[in-house]
Order: C-alpha cells, then sequence, then structure tokens
C-alpha cells in the first residue's frame, strides 16, 4: 500500500500554484543535444581530464563508455550542465535529470552499475546547478525532475518468442534498482520525480512503488509525474494499453500528471492525449517528438513544425505541461513556449 501521510515537498504547493495560472513547459531531448557535441570514448570516461575513469579507480568498466550519456553527469558536468541551462533559458520550468538509464540494469551494458548512487546524486546536482543559473538570470523558478527511465527489460513480455512464460526481469529486481535511483534522486535535490517513458505498465508499477519506499526513506514525499508511451498506430502501450487503461493503472499513486512522451511526433499523439485528458483527475503532461525520424534516424522536424501542432493540444485544452523528446531542441522549446502562452491550462474535472 502506498503512504500519502508524508509531507508534501515544499516545491508542490508552487507547482500546483503556477500550473493553475499557466502551461508549463518541460525541457528537451538531452540525448540530440549530446549528440550535436560528437563527443568522443575520452570524453565520455573523462580519461584525460582526471575524472572517474582512470585505472583502478572506483567506477572504471572495461566496457567502451561513448554512448552512456548518463556517465557525463559525472565525466562533463559542465556540458551537461550548459544543455539544459540553455533550455531554462529557452522556457522551460521544469529540468529533466541526466538519468534516463541510471539504474544497475540499464547500467549493466556498461559494466557501470557500481556508478548509480553517483550518477543519479551527479545528475541532480547538475541540473539543479543549471536551473538555479537560470533563476538567477531571469528571476523565474526552475524545478528539477528526477528522470526515471523504463530500463532495458520488461517484466510483462518475455523476450524469447520460444518461451512465452520467460521473464528477463521480476517486479522485486525493478523495484529495487529504482529504488536506488530514485535515493540519489532525492539526495541530489531533485523536486519531482518523473517517470517517463513508460512501455510496460507493470515496469511503471515497480517505479511508483519504489518512489513511496524512498519517500519513507527521506521523509517526505516528492511530486510524481507519470508518462507513458504509445508505440505505434494501434493506441495501444507496448504491454497492450489503451490510454485510458493507462489511468487507471497508475491512478492509485495521485500523481502530479500524467501523460504521454516520445514514439510519436505531436499530431500523432493528440488523439492519445485527448483520450487521457478526458479520464485523468491529474494535469496532463505531452511531450512528442520532433516528429518521426527519417531513414538515418534524424528528427527533421524544426521548431516552426512541432510549435504550432503543440499548440493545438493547448487550444483544445487538453494539456497542463508540455515539452519535447527525441529531435526537440532549445529553439523548439522557445517555439513550443511561446506557442502555448496565450491558451489557458487544462482545467481539471471537479
Amino acid at each position: 500500500m502506498l503512504n500519502f501521510s508524508l509531507p508534501d515537498a515544499p516545491s508542490l504547493a508552487t507547482l500546483r500554484a503556477l500550473a493553475a495560472e499557466r502551461i508549463l513547459i518541460l525541457d528537451g531531448a538531452m540525448g540530440t543535444m549530446i549528440q550535436t557535441l560528437n563527443m568522443t570514448e575520452e570524453d565520455f570516461t573523462g580519461a584525460g581530464e582526471g575524472h572517474v575513469h582512470g585505472p583502478g579507480c572506483r567506477h572504471h568498466s572495461d566496457h567502451p563508455q561513448k554512448g552512456n550519456n548518463d556517465l557525463l553527469s559525472l565525466t562533463q558536468p559542465q556540458a551537461v550542465e550548459d544543455i539544459q541551462f540553455t533550455f531554462a533559458m529557452a522556457g522551460a520550468d521544469i529540468m529533466e535529470t541526466n538519468t534516463f538509464s541510471s539504474t544497475t540494469i540499464a547500467q549493466a551494458d556498461y559494466g557501470m552499475q557500481a556508478a548509480v548512487h553517483d550518477l543519479n546524486v551527479a545528475g541532480a546536482q547538475v541540473a539543479r546547478r543549471a536551473a538555479d543559473r537560470a533563476t538567477a538570470e531571469d528571476g523565474r523558478p526552475r524545478f528539477v525532475a528526477g528522470a526515471v527511465g523504463p530500463t532495458n527489460r520488461t517484466a510483462s513480455i518475455s523476450p524469447d518468442v520460444n518461451d512465452p512464460g520467460y521473464r528477463a526481469v521480476s517486479f522485486d529486481d525493478l523495484r529495487m534498482a529504482y529504488g536506488q535511483q530514485i535515493d540519489g534522486l532525492i539526495e541530489g535535490g531533485s523536486d519531482l520525480i518523473l517517470i517517463e517513458t513508460i512501455f510496460d505498465t507493470l515496469n511503471a508499477k515497480a517505479a511508483i512503488f519504489a518512489a513511496f519506499e524512498a519517500f519513507a526513506r527521506a521523509g517526505k514525499r516528492l511530486p510524481i509525474m507519470i508518462s507513458g508511451t504509445i508505440t505505434d498506430a494501434s493506441g495501444r502501450t507496448l504491454s497492450g494499453q489503451t490510454p485510458t487503461a493507462f489511468w487507471h493503472s497508475v491512478a492509485h499513486a495521485r500523481p502530479f500528471s500524467v501523460g504521454l512522451n516520445c514514439a510519436l511526433g505531436a499530431s500523432a499523439m493528440r488523439p492519445h492525449m485527448a483520450e487521457i485528458a478526458s479520464v485523468a483527475t491529474s494535469l496532463t503532461c505531452a511531450y512528442p517528438n520532433a516528429g518521426l525520424p527519417n531513414a538515418f534516424g534524424e528528427y527533421d522536424e524544426g521548431p516552426n513544425d512541432t510549435a504550432p501542432q503543440v499548440a493545438d493540444f493547448a487550444r483544445e485544452g487538453i494539456v497542463n505541461i508540455v515539452g519535447g523528446c527525441c529531435g526537440t531542441t532549445p529553439d523548439h522549446i522557445k517555439a513550443i513556449a511561446e506557442a502555448v502562452a496565450p491558451f489557458a491550462p487544462r482545467k481539471l474535472p471537479v
């Protein structure tokens, strides 16, 4: 059973007040921005700068680290902070931590399980510095959302077509991994916990359970944002749920917001967001990709293409929070923020 008796973090009252006034803005794609830096293996490991990956150091791994974006919070923290600061100055109110894959399950691919606590603490601290820099610059409050990704394993579906009963991960495996991650995100100074890109609701339930266990250890309850992913034209998650079913599966957590991100561009996401908005009693959040990837895996939709589509969400009254996922840059976030500014936030059902 989830314990709601803990005191709420101070950020919740401020966020609720702001969300009643206007549509809040989430940041854009960290991975997209990291790719523009063309970093080398040495950049990722910090080998040339005396960072955490010298031989014999406690975070050393023999696996290649290029592509392990979360590691950059430790080895290239200024680069990560500058990206997040740029998103904040483009109009973002909520900054996501660079921790999408910072669980022992996901970091096993890089042999970096032992670094997980430090990745999450550092990820939150770097985002906190970026948020505070932006607030000092223009006086607008910024908030840090501790990003909790789905992991690369699913609790509901077998990865072996010849053994449909097999599972590569258990609920308790996920719960323990998420708990370790969320402990670090809270320690690093996160204002919210964002459980995102959910393709398997059982994974999300493990993350929700782990979050409440972490809140009990911390002695305070942070707002939770929950964001699912509709994987194709069927309008369902990978584990088979419609948007309505997804909401009813996570409503028990009393989330600050619920919504969708990734997989789809804004136009394709709109009917699914409208469905969630029709049933959810929480705030709603949408952060679509910049369209669909082309044959090279790149996103061609520019800021002036994406922003009007997101503005349609606001015009129709189906969102309280908007931002961008894969392919979205600070220019996209600036255009989105400007496009939704004239519209009132979605009204919650009485």
